[in-house]
């Protein structure tokens, strides 16, 4: 009976894995990382990066994605990884040199532009042609509803907790919806310091306290509405944007380590190609990285070789790169010290209420458009609401719909720019 007992123990010790390696063999990975980090010998670049933010974030992620409360309501896995190192930076536990390291991957490094262009090719190189053409025209009533939901909400709020109802657009609302730090919080900063005085960097220590927060909250939302999306099946397309449209799912063919290296140089070329375009066309790169894959799938111009290659990258990418990014975005772009500054009552309501104002504007006319209506709140609504392409990782990782992403990045870029415009509008 015991040795059986012991046998059984054995089992389940070895069936036990942290990113696809035996716990042991993680342990020692998680080991070895801990010693170089604090003796600083971690190694430079992508070396010392990816172990580092494999070895923390599959741990947290493990954690998060079995801890009941945080797992059902705020964000499992992707929570945690991206705000435990957070937390780890903010009290200087985390040697500065990793730091150094992590930064430098993560920023000049280009890492997330490199895992967000294998989403957004992937991704829409696997849709249905006939889902796209559908949901692309439709798309801009979300997301027009979801400003105006936020908008409003923020009002409302703002005049039960006796806030600024101009200060509650502008300096809450509208940097929240912007999409993000480098297209919504940086330039609305220019635009603020020249219409208003003071320096741009006044105005961004203002407009970054309510981004972080406001993308804490989307995380929540996106984490609510996933379990929504299981108790009520019918307000969700499990993933599927589109209501009552049937179409043939098309073929998979094996993995094939070949055709991931070419679904990264292609993932690659499309980005670079939104980069040229971006010359002679003002709009984000990522917008027309979108636009460009969009037609080329719409039109059915590449074989399908390709098309399978970009497949297989994207699905490399889901399950190996999430965490990562997460991780690195915890540690590089969210400011805990900017969260805790914030934490007065009538502005966490307000922005709050930003968040949700625009989930439920979003998803109401997503609804009438024949949108599921979850996935329209998401991908229109909290993908605006969050900060920008790490966000929308952030934000779809936890509503388990990564599926999303050429969405979720309209909403960010073709959104955000939507934001300036209004902000330039109010302001002259």
């Amino acid at each position: 009976m015991s040795t059986n007992n012991r046998s059984d123990n054995r089992q389940v010790f070895s069936d036990f894995s942290l990113y696809s390696m035996p716990v042991v063999c993680f342990g020692m990975l998680f080991l070895v990382t801990a010693i170089a980090s604090y003796t600083d010998t971690l190694p430079g670049g992508i070396v010392g990066s990816l172990m580092f933010l494999i070895s923390l974030g599959s741990i947290l992620g493990w954690v998060g994605d079995r801890m009941p409360i945080i797992r059902s309501f705020f964000g499992g896995g992707a929570i945690l990884a991206i705000f435990i190192p957070a937390i780890l930076v903010y009290f200087g536990m985390i040697p500065e040199a990793t730091l150094d390291t992590v930064k430098g991957f993560m920023v000049g490094g280009g890492f997330l532009n490199f895992v967000i262009a294998g989403l957004i090719t992937g991704s829409i190189l696997g849709i249905n042609s006939r889902v796209l053409v559908y949901a692309g025209v439709r798309y801009i009533l979300p997301l027009i509803a979801a400003v105006a939901g936020a908008a409003l909400l923020a009002i409302a709020t703002a005049t039960v907790v006796g806030f600024d109802l101009r200060e509650a657009v502008m300096v809450i609302a509208l940097p929240i919806m912007g999409g993000g730090m480098g297209a919504g919080a940086v330039p609305m900063s220019q635009m603020y310091a020249s219409a208003l005085g003071n320096d741009p960097a006044y105005y961004i220590s203002i407009l970054v306290p309510a981004l972080a927060l406001g993308n804490v909250f989307a995380l929540i939302v996106a984490s609510i509405l996933n379990l929504l999306g299981k108790r009520f099946p019918g307000l969700s397309g499990d993933g599927q944007i589109l209501k009552n449209f049937e179409h043939e799912p098309e073929e998979r063919s094996p993995l094939d380590v070949g055709k991931m290296g070419a679904g990264l140089v292609i993932s690659c070329g499309f980005l670079a190609l939104g980069y040229i375009l971006n010359i002679f066309i003002p709009i984000h790169p990522y917008a027309l990285m979108i636009l460009s894959v969009a037609i080329i799938k719409i039109t059915n111009i590449v074989p399908q070789v390709v098309v399978e290659s970009a497949r297989q990258w994207y699905d490399f990418c889901i399950r190996n790169f999430v965490i990562v990014i997460l991780t690195g975005i915890g540690i590089v772009y969210t400011d805990i010290g900017a969260v805790l500054g914030t934490l007065s009552l009538s502005y966490v309501l307000i922005i709050l209420g930003v968040v949700v104002g625009a989930a439920v504007g979003a998803g109401l006319v997503g609804k009438l458009v024949g949108f599921y209506p979850i996935e329209a709140a998401i991908t229109a609504g909290l993908c605006m609401a969050n900060m920008g392409g790490t966000g929308d990782v952030a934000v779809l990782s936890a509503a388990n719909r990564m599926q999303l992403m050429p969405f979720a990045q309209i909403s960010s870029r073709l959104g955000g720019a939507l934001i300036l415009l209004i902000a330039g509008f109010l302001l002259f």
